[in-house]
C-alpha cells in the first residue's frame, strides 16, 4: 500500500479517531503561534543565526533539556502515579509541550527556524 492508501483507510475505519489527531494537531499550531508571537525565534536559537553547525547543535540540544523537564514531569506526575493534574502544570500540557518541541527540533534541523 502506498501512503495515500494508508492514509484513506485509517480514515475509513477510524474516523473520530482521525478528527481527533487533526483537531489537536490544530490547538497544537495554535499553541505554537502564539508561543511563537511571544517569545520570538531567539529562545530557540538562543540568540543566533543557525547557520553554523555549532549553533543548531546548541538550539537542538536546548530543545533536548526542555523535553526532559517535560519528560520528568510526566514521570513523576503519572509513573509515580502522584497526579494526573498537577497545581502547576496538567499532564496534557506536559504531553502537548513535548510535541511541540519536537516539531520545532525538526524545524530547526531542517534549516527552516525563524525564516
Amino acid at each position: 500500500m502506498n501512503k495515500e492508501d494508508i492514509v484513506k483507510y485509517v480514515e475509513k475505519n477510524f474516523p473520530e479517531t482521525c478528527r481527533e489527531f487533526q483537531k489537536i494537531q490544530t490547538e497544537l499550531y495554535e499553541t505554537f503561534c502564539k508561543k511563537q508571537f511571544d517569545y520570538g525565534p531567539g529562545n530557540i536559537s538562543l540568540g543566533s543565526d543557525l547557520i553554523k553547525p555549532e549553533d543548531k547543535f546548541a538550539a537542538i540540544s536546548a530543545i533536548v533539556v526542555r523535553l526532559n523537564d517535560k519528560i520528568q514531569r510526566l514521570i513523576n506526575l503519572v509513573l509515580k502515579k502522584k497526579a494526573m493534574n498537577s497545581a502547576n502544570e496538567p499532564v496534557m500540557d506536559a504531553f502537548r509541550d513535548s510535541a511541540v518541541y519536537s516539531v520545532i527540533a525538526e524545524v530547526v534541523y531542517n534549516g527552516k527556524w525563524g525564516k
